[in-house]
């Protein structure tokens, strides 16, 4: 099995409340950055499947546990481990670390969609193929 990607992000005052600990929010858009660079890294870009394909991820569901607060000026890491590929969805976890500390971990299913219609379309065989080279153990 593969190993996770890890994306790495350095947390600024833009990400922050008032009290300098990440607004609870922005974790869902370091995954999103994450899951798109995982993605790219297995050579399976967003940008390309919409092009070449017309076919998009879109999150179906979404289950995010805190563990600990990120705070201003850490750096976290955020892990992406691919759990299943079926014939138009993919089922990811994603984890957040601080050093050795988790700070959260969150569960998400992707449905693949027609950008024309946006209704459920199979993943194109080489992008299915190129994910599956990614699933990981967890």
């Amino acid at each position: 099995m593969s190993a996770p990607h890890i994306f790495n992000l350095r947390i600024y005052i833009e990400d922050t409340d008032a009290g300098g600990i990440v607004y609870y929010a922005n974790y869902l858009r370091f995954a999103e950055r994450a899951r798109t660079e995982a993605m790219r890294a297995l050579g399976v870009p967003h940008a390309g499947m919409i092009a070449e394909h017309g076919r998009m991820f879109v999150v179906h569901r979404i289950n995010l546990v805190y563990h600990r607060p990120a705070r201003l000026d850490d750096l976290i890491a955020v892990k992406t481990h691919i759990l299943t590929v079926s014939g138009a969805s993919l089922q990811l976890r994603q984890e957040f670390w601080r050093d050795s500390d988790s700070l959260g971990v969150l569960e998400v299913s992707l449905g693949c969609v027609s950008r024309d219609n946006g209704r459920a379309a199979r993943l194109p065989a080489a992008w299915a193929a190129g994910i599956r080279a990614g699933l990981s153990e967890v």
